[in-house]
């Protein structure tokens, strides 16, 4: 997940790559007292950051009932809002933070908005494609040792940047495929993703994911009480619309099959019998 807030760089620090360059001196006197007078947001505390996250490790250990699996959604945990956060850097929405939201995930948070659409959908995408690099090392050891504990890892792994990826607010997948329903017309973008959003809810709760349902419930809960969707900053062109949705569906089969991929030896090569393991996982077609 990925978030953006705007307030003003301090002015007691150097500027970075980051930052709005100075305005010159013909700049309007009562705007740049209104830039200086926005609250810059705390960073946060290296307590509590070490706290959520070692909450986090403990509630992934209960959950998994693995060390191993445990660390590696940690790990993947990181990874993922680190794509988000190097995007963001990248298109000047920086310099980004990342959080541990005990129980619940995590989340990437820029100093500024996107300048684009085109850019909100690239930082929202950057995070499930760059979290799959997590797999790496737990696939070579899964591979190396025959422990299947460690592809079990990185198949978590890949299940995490997959269920980002399902549009249903306020997950990745809904600001990536959001704006191109958004294009098609404004209110298909509303419809769909709550009708999704209604259709997850039910699946964690009919699976036994409360905190994830519950979670997304409340989240389609304040969607419903929106009325603009759409920032400010617009729509997509309908060639952005295009190149957002190729981009999108490419991540989705990348995420799935990367899936696979993490169960495969564990079905001895078997790449339906793969298929049929993790949607078991998910709950479908048991």
């Amino acid at each position: 997940m990925s978030k953006t807030d705007t307030p003003a760089p301090a002015p007691d620090r150097p500027l970075g790559p980051w930052d709005i360059k100075p305005e010159t001196s013909g700049a309007r006197p009562a705007q740049t007292e209104a830039v200086a007078e926005e609250p810059v947001e705390k960073d946060q505390s290296l307590v509590w950051s070490v706290l959520s996250t070692a909450l986090m490790a403990g509630f992934l250990w209960w959950v998994t009932g693995s060390v191993i699996v445990a660390g590696a959604v940690l790990i993947g945990l990181f990874v993922h809002e680190a794509g988000h956060a190097l995007a963001m850097n990248r298109l000047g929405m920086g310099p980004a933070r990342i959080y541990i939201i005990p129980f619940l995930g995590g989340l990437a948070k820029g100093r500024r908005a996107p300048r684009s659409e085109w850019d909100g959908v690239l930082v929202s995408l950057a995070g499930p494609a760059f979290g799959l690099l997590a797999m790496i090392p737990f696939v070579a050891v899964g591979m190396a040792t025959g422990q299947g504990e460690w592809l079990a890892g990185a198949f978590f792994i890949a299940m995490l940047n997959l269920v980002n990826l399902v549009p249903a607010p306020p997950l990745d997948g809904s600001k990536a495929l959001g704006p191109v329903l958004t294009r098609v017309h404004p209110r298909l973008e509303q419809i769909v993703l709550l009708v999704i959003g209604v259709a997850v809810v039910w699946w964690g709760l009919s699976t036994g994911r409360f905190i994830l349902a519950a979670f997304l419930a409340l989240s389609v809960f304040s969607h419903l009480k929106r009325g603009v969707w759409r920032a400010a900053w617009g729509t997509l062109s309908w060639p952005e619309a295009g190149k957002s949705l190729v981009l999108y569906l490419l991540t989705l089969a990348l995420c799935a099959a990367a899936a696979v991929g993490a169960l495969t030896p564990v079905t001895e090569g078997d790449p339906a019998g793969a298929v049929r393991l993790g949607l078991n996982y998910l709950g479908i077609g048991r």
